[in-house]
Parts: structure tokens; C-alpha cells; sequence
């Protein structure tokens, strides 16, 4: 079985600080809280930033600031911005993100960065849209750059999405799918080995389990081969009622579970082979 990747989700685009003081918004609590899960045992920073009040942001200066500040302090680590963005962005606001170079590392663009393969319901009047054109238009900028989409999946007939993205060229193979679970879809055994089942040979996956399912979550795809995303942007609790000091903690829980079910926890190198990104020169 491969080693274990773990992904931190150090701050997303709109948990707050109200749910949890914790919750990095300033280039310098970014750079902190990636530093406290990189140090635990995340090989990749997946990176949402924010202004200094919390606004979410996708300006590619902002990311530019963050990117700098974190790798500073985790030097090896896989940074992944998100080209989420916020609703009624266009999409090369949205890919801002992707233009960030990193010279000192040989990098004119970032490794990774998400790729969201379908329009989700986040709740009340919030659709977050991805349109076939956005998705194509995503897939072919990354291409260009270089740059691996992580495919940000919400249920089953965004992995179809996904699976028809490739055959027409926008994404290339090998894929690798993250499976965000409780919030279209429901987070049970049952879905997680769908969605598993679902995705093309050859592949890799993570799981994100969304509030009281990140653990259970993480558990099931340390024993079932995947890999795991944990984080503030998907949970600010390490148990029932009690706010997470840091994504520190949350990586280190996982840590500890991956370590009792005998799995072992891949460094950033062993995390690009896995991921079939090139290695640091």
C-alpha cells in the first residue's frame, strides 16, 4: 500500500474566526498554520487566502504574499492554491491562483491546483457554478501551465464529468480525485467505496469528510488505500465540542490513526512520486 498523503485545508474561503479564533486570515497566520501542519505531517498546503478582515480573495498577489510566507517555513511542501474563487468570479479571476512562479524552486507555475468538475448546492441561495465551458477552459490553462488539477468532486456525476473532461483532452492521466463528502453527498462507508469504485485504474484519491466526518472519513481511506484531507476549511473541531488549537492538531490525530491502522505517512518527495509530479530540482 502507498504511504499516506496528507492534505491540510489550512483556512478555506468562508469559515471564520467566530467558529473558530484559529482560523488564519493575515499572510502571517497562513504562513503559521500551514507551518503547524506541515510540521505534523501534511506533505501539501491546499491554499485559500484571504484579506486581512477575512474576505476571501483570488488576487494573485495576495496568493503571491501566502505562497512566499509558507514556503519560508515548510520549504519542500506541495503547495495547492484553489481556483474556487467566490461566486460571480470570472474564470481568469478565478485562475489567478495558477499564475503565482515560485523561481527559487524553478517553478512558473504552482505543482497543483484544484479543478472543480460540476456546480454544487452549498446551502440557501448558494450555487457555486462550473459550467462545462468553465471546466474545459480550466483544464486547458492547467495543460498549458503545467500545472496538475487535483478534480474536486462532490458526488458521483462530477467524477462522470471528470471522466468525459478526459476523454476529450482537458485533463490529462494519471487523475487524482478528491472526494468531498457532506455536502451534496452524504459521507457513509457505502458512498466513499462508490466513489472509489468509480474512478479509472491508475488513479489516485483523497477524502474529505466535512465537519463531524473528516475522522471517520480519514480513517476509512487510511485502511482503504486513498489518501486524506483534513483542515479548517472542512472542520475547526478535534473532538465533539472542542475547537482545534491549530490544523496542526487535526493533521496530528490523523497521524496517530494512520500509525495504529500500520499506514505510513508519505514526505513531500514521496508524495510528488506518488502524484507523478516531478521532483524538486
Amino acid at each position: 500500500m502507498q504511504k499516506l498523503i496528507i492534505t491540510a485545508a489550512i483556512c478555506g474561503a468562508e469559515v471564520t474566526k467566530a467558529q473558530n479564533p484559529n482560523v488564519p486570515y493575515t499572510v502571517e497566520e497562513i504562513a503559521r498554520e500551514a507551518e503547524s501542519a506541515y510540521k505534523a505531517g501534511a506533505s501539501i498546503i491546499h491554499l485559500h487566502v484571504r484579506r486581512d478582515d477575512g474576505t476571501p480573495t483570488q488576487d494573485k498577489n495576495r496568493f503571491k504574499e501566502c505562497i512566499d510566507a509558507i514556503r519560508k517555513l515548510c520549504p519542500d511542501a506541495i503547495i495547492q492554491p484553489s481556483t474556487g474563487g467566490a461566486v460571480g468570479m470570472t474564470d481568469m479571476e478565478r485562475l489567478q491562483s495558477t499564475e503565482v512562479e515560485e523561481a527559487e524552486l524553478g517553478l512558473k507555475h504552482p505543482e497543483m491546483a484544484t479543478l472543480d468538475c460540476g456546480s454544487c448546492n452549498f446551502g440557501g441561495d448558494e450555487v457555486f457554478i462550473n459550467t462545462d465551458n468553465t471546466i474545459m477552459n480550466f483544464g486547458k490553462i492547467m495543460i498549458e501551465r503545467g500545472v496538475k488539477p487535483e478534480i474536486e468532486v462532490f458526488d458521483k456525476g462530477m467524477i462522470d464529468i471528470a471522466l468525459r473532461m478526459h476523454k476529450k483532452g482537458y485533463i490529462q492521466a494519471p487523475m487524482h480525485f478528491d472526494f468531498v463528502l457532506g455536502v451534496q453527498m452524504s459521507a457513509t462507508a457505502r458512498d466513499l467505496a462508490f466513489m472509489v469504485d468509480s474512478i479509472p485504474y491508475g488513479s489516485t484519491w483523497t477524502v474529505a469528510g466535512i465537519g463531524r466526518n473528516q475522522f471517520p472519513m480519514a480513517a476509512l481511506a487510511i485502511v482503504m488505500g486513498g489518501h486524506v484531507r483534513v483542515g479548517f476549511e472542512d472542520n475547526v473541531f478535534i473532538d465533539k465540542g472542542i475547537p482545534a488549537d491549530s490544523n496542526g492538531q487535526l493533521v496530528e490525530k490523523v497521524v496517530r490513526i494512520a500509525k495504529e491502522l500500520g499506514r505510513e505517512i508519505a514526505t513531500p518527495a514521496e508524495a510528488r512520486e506518488i502524484l507523478g509530479l516531478k521532483p524538486l530540482k
